[in-house]
């Protein structure tokens, strides 16, 4: 069986890319690697992408002269978790309320990890968790 490595895109659908972006490039400080008018790319921890699709935009085949891409989309809120060290979980629980973002739960695992739960403003539950919840993290 051939072998997957990591997940190098994870993908949210937003109603306003505007709004989305003032919320991850000024609350979370990610650094946009890609702007068009469907889609915004954010860098994370130069290892991930995260795209975020104007819902509704992506629903046909895209094509150009390199290939194309074909249909998707996504509705309701979605779920993504940011990995942070373990020292970093207080330094961003004070940004996110300083930002105004509630957080709405809080998690410790079994392994010794701990997570918190805040949204985005399209209604995604984003966590941010500290390493010792998976076997791999």
């Amino acid at each position: 069986m051939p072998r997957l490595n990591r997940i190098v895109e994870t993908a949210l659908y937003v109603d306003d890319l505007d709004r989305a972006a003032a919320f991850y490039d000024g609350t979370l400080g990610l650094s946009s690697m890609l702007r068009t008018r469907t889609l915004f790319a954010y860098d994370i921890g130069g290892q991930n992408v995260l795209l975020l699709f104007l819902r509704g935009a992506s629903v046909e085949t895209q094509v150009s002269e390199r290939g194309s891409i074909p249909p998707h989309d996504g509705h309701g809120p979605l779920h993504i978790c940011f990995a942070v060290d373990a020292t970093e979980l207080t330094a961003w629980e004070t940004q996110l309320r300083q930002q105004g973002v509630e957080i709405e739960g809080r998690m410790h695992w079994n392994r010794g990890g701990e997570s918190i739960y805040f949204r985005d403003p399209d209604g995604h539950l984003l966590e941010i968790m500290t390493p010792g919840n998976w076997p791999n993290y």
